[in-house]
């Protein structure tokens, strides 16, 4: 469906290790946040969304994580559904709630996703990511992965349990595109350099030193081509937004209003006989069009690199680049802060953190400000067209969730 729902409203915490603090705490923490920045009170808010993956594995908040939260802040009575989708989790339940909004069912939603991803015990954060995949089928799922790295060339990873299974299948990916088009681990680094560029400009990023393309490439491997600052960080954090309808936003008189122009959410399937695109190509085709842009309208862009080659594949699958060209966009410096289209301009999730379900709404959060022109030391000079791509699971060899959304003030 066409989409007219307005952000009124972000908020976000820092993403990072907060051991000592609740979940429901860093939630509260940013929907209070979105409600001011909304200039609104929660009285005013009419139903509400929350993301969150690992509650039930992490802090044995197996149910209700949203009315646990709402309510710690007073607010109770309204709708609450609780979203789960890997982790595109957060940016569902923005779909969701700009859906209802547009289908004018309600005024004014919160969307919040909240995640507490840090632990003593690491194999329990790592079966969090486990569970992303066909879990009854976990098996069968790992052999397919191995067989694609040894179809590409790779050899079987020895550092397997030491980190999360989809380092894995981000090797492969890289490994696929590296025999297929020529791509070099040096360009993936490229990425991560960049990214770590504009993550020392985030306050809210998890990690702000800055890296050089031979310091990537010289860090500790995790599964080849991947170094450690090519992988996404686990992370704790949230983030919210306020959506209102726009008859709402007339009555508030919301000023520099970012709307949506689109929000599309799908899910992987089998390959169709003849049909080469992907669900991430699909996603952003129907995006385009509900938006009425295309990719050289873009004038920002948060996209989910949960790994540096995700980013590069990326490039390719939203048509920023032809396909086989990632890599030469990724080193000619046109996804940087000043380049022709910045790209994860917050540092991404390889900078800026990982805490799964509240990822899609920090992307928000930062085109939000981006086009509002408030994003103090990374604020892409004069950004009017926004997008947002929130990818979650592995289904097949795609994507088990995809939201692609569009926003222009």
């Amino acid at each position: 469906m066409r989409m007219n729902a307005i952000v009124a409203g972000v908020g976000m915490t820092t993403f990072g290790k907060h051991m000592d603090r609740q979940l429901k705490s860093l939630a509260v923490e940013a929907i209070q946040s979105a409600i001011e920045d909304a200039g609104l009170s929660l009285a005013d808010i009419e139903a509400a969304y929350y993301a969150n993956v690992a509650a039930g594995t992490m802090v044995g908040q197996v149910c209700i994580p949203g009315q646990v939260a709402l309510r710690e802040m007073g607010l109770g009575g309204i709708p609450v559904v609780n979203v789960k989708n890997a982790c595109a989790s957060a940016s569902t339940a923005f779909h969701q709630g700009c859906a209802m909004v547009s289908a004018g069912v309600y005024d004014v939603v919160l969307v919040v996703g909240a995640e507490k991803l840090y632990h003593q015990d690491k194999s329990r954060t790592f079966s969090v990511f486990d569970g992303c995949v066909d879990y009854e089928d976990f098996d069968r799922v790992v052999d397919s992965v191995k067989t694609r790295i040894a179809r590409a060339g790779g050899a079987a990873d020895e550092g397997a349990g030491q980190h999360s299974f989809f380092m894995d299948i981000y090797a492969a990916m890289a490994l696929d595109h590296m025999a297929a088009h020529g791509t070099t681990q040096a360009q993936f680094a490229a990425i991560s350099a960049k990214n770590s560029r504009h993550g020392n400009l985030n306050p809210y990023a998890q990690y702000r030193g800055v890296m050089s393309v031979e310091e990537v490439l010289a860090a500790r491997g995790i599964a080849y081509p991947l170094t450690l600052p090519m992988c996404s960080p686990i992370g704790d954090g949230a983030a919210a937004a306020i959506l209102v309808s726009e008859r709402k936003a007339r009555q508030l008189g919301v000023n520099r209003s970012v709307r949506v122009r689109s929000s599309v959410l799908a899910s992987g399937r089998d390959s169709v006989a003849g049909e080469e695109a992907g669900i991430t190509e699909l996603a952003a085709k129907q995006a385009y069009d509900e938006a009425g842009v295309g990719p050289d309208d873009l004038d920002v862009i948060e996209l989910h690199d949960a790994s540096a080659p995700s980013e590069l594949i990326y490039y390719e699958t939203l048509g920023l680049c032809p396909r086989g060209q990632g890599g030469q966009l990724a080193e000619s410096g046109d996804t940087a802060l000043g380049g022709r289209i910045p790209v994860n301009p917050s540092g991404g999730l390889l900078r800026k953190g990982h805490p799964i379900g509240a990822t899609g709404l920090a992307q928000i959060a930062e085109l939000t400000w981006q086009l509002r022109g408030v994003a103090t030391g990374r604020q892409v000079s004069g950004a009017r067209v926004a997008l947002a791509e929130n990818g979650g699971g592995y289904i097949g060899e795609d994507a088990a969730a995809m939201v692609i959304s569009v926003l222009s003030c």
